[in-house]
């Protein structure tokens, strides 16, 4: 028997997808579960797994091709034997460029790894979905009089529905596992790595840079507002000292603040739903990491206001260096609340952030730079100051709930920034 490997769809908005690399070729023994590609998705290169035991008969679709979401992109033989009439079937079906599902039959996928399907193995036998015999069992309807409508003319659920007199439901993938549905932002944090491109040349989107394109789009149409506050860093600069030497980043340190203050706001760690206001039950900080081939990708330190500083700084460490393998896991870096995007160390003093898709605000952090201040005895001082910048969905947050947020972070920094180590 022969099967096919789809391209799988890894979030709900993907279209096509990129292969990145195939790990197996022609010819190479395949296990059930083992690892046979890697497909590019929003946010990371996903391992594709086959659902089947065999050989990797032809690749349809090489490496760095693209293909649509549910066409084949290789055929799996069950035997040695079967491996030739696979790649003569593989041929035969080979076209300028790889044919997508038909619109008669769209695919619903919660999951980025591999789907696969029964076909021809060239000796006669019915081609048809295991959904497919299933239903026609169930419905005594004979497989052998339908007209396939699925890949390579396999007969699928809705033509067993159809010949029954059914509404035809959509047509499920199998997919091992759901994930989350990634959610680009439009922000940048850590320093970018230069993209290298000849002038003149016109360089195509990477899926990556389509999905943020998209999610930037789909943002601006919330109704937002911005309020800035200016704040006296001089307490916090004097905590990053002493505890730099203990692997404690300042990204962690804006973090742990902007989540303790966030148990004081709640409405600012919600977001709008067309059902309402949705208050999130966990406190997870997205921060914005520049990507080295382009575009950024928000890895999320979950439960922030609950973690220890060290041991925040340590997974914020490591989800970096995830991030820019491509290597994280849907729930970190989808699942964020509340983000922050920090151009200070490029020396930018004030700058806004576009609103994240799916949460209600954005806090864009600038340069600590030296400021001459009054004092409070009415003297002239030197006191560090940066400016942040919050973006907020007016849906969900009006100006007095984003100045009373601005408001208590800003005593929290300016204050009391010694018990963000308690």
């Amino acid at each position: 028997m022969i099967h096919d490997i789809f391209m799988p769809a890894l979030s709900s908005t993907m279209t096509e997808g990129k292969i990145v690399s195939w790990v197996k070729s022609p010819g190479d023994k395949v296990a059930k579960g083992e690892t046979v590609l890697v497909v590019e998705s929003d946010k990371a290169d996903m391992d594709v797994e086959s659902f089947y035991e065999g050989y990797l008969a032809i690749i349809l679709v090489e490496a760095g091709s693209e293909a649509p979401v549910g066409s084949a992109i290789a055929l799996i033989a069950e035997t040695e034997a079967e491996i030739a009439i696979a790649q003569e079937q593989g041929k035969a079906a080979a076209a300028p460029a790889p044919t997508a599902v038909p619109a008669t039959a769209p695919i619903v996928v919660e999951a980025a790894p591999v789907t696969v399907a029964t076909t021809t193995n060239g000796s006669g036998r019915l081609i048809a979905s295991p959904l497919a015999k299933k239903l026609a069992k169930e419905l005594k309807i004979d497989l052998k009089g339908l007209q396939g409508s699925g890949p390579h003319g396999r007969i699928v659920a809705e033509d067993v529905e159809k010949a029954a007199g059914k509404t035809p439901t959509v047509a499920t993938v199998i997919t091992p596992a759901p994930v989350a549905t990634p959610t680009p932002q439009p922000v940048v944090s850590t320093a970018p790595i230069p993209v290298t491109a000849i002038a003149g040349e016109t360089v195509p989107l990477t899926t990556f840079q389509k999905a943020l394109v998209q999610n930037m789009v789909s943002a601006m149409q919330a109704p937002t507002f911005r309020v800035g506050y200016t704040i006296t860093t001089d307490g916090l600069d004097k905590l990053y000292k002493q505890v730099k030497s203990k692997g404690v980043t300042m990204t962690a340190l804006l973090a742990k603040a902007v989540a303790v203050t966030l148990k004081k706001h709640p409405l600012v760690n919600a977001n709008y739903t067309e059902k309402g206001i949705q208050y999130n039950a966990a406190i997870n900080i997205s921060i914005a990491v520049a990507m080295p081939d382009g575009g950024l990708i928000t890895p999320v330190l979950q439960n922030a206001d609950q973690v220890d500083l060290y041991s925040l700084s340590r997974r914020w460490k490591e989800l970096v260096e995830r991030a820019r393998a491509k290597q994280l896991q849907p729930d970190e870096y989808s699942t964020g609340t509340f983000t922050i995007s920090n151009l200070g160390m490029f020396g930018v003093d004030r700058f806004d952030a576009i609103l994240p898709p799916g949460q209600g605000a954005i806090l864009a952090v600038g340069a600590s730079n030296p400021q001459v201040v009054a004092t409070h005895e009415g003297l002239m001082g030197i006191k560090r100051q940066m400016c942040v910048n919050i973006t907020c969905d007016h849906r969900v947050i009006y100006g007095a709930h984003a100045a009373a947020f601005l408001q208590d972070l800003a005593t929290l920094i300016e204050s009391n920034a010694q018990s963000l180590t308690l």
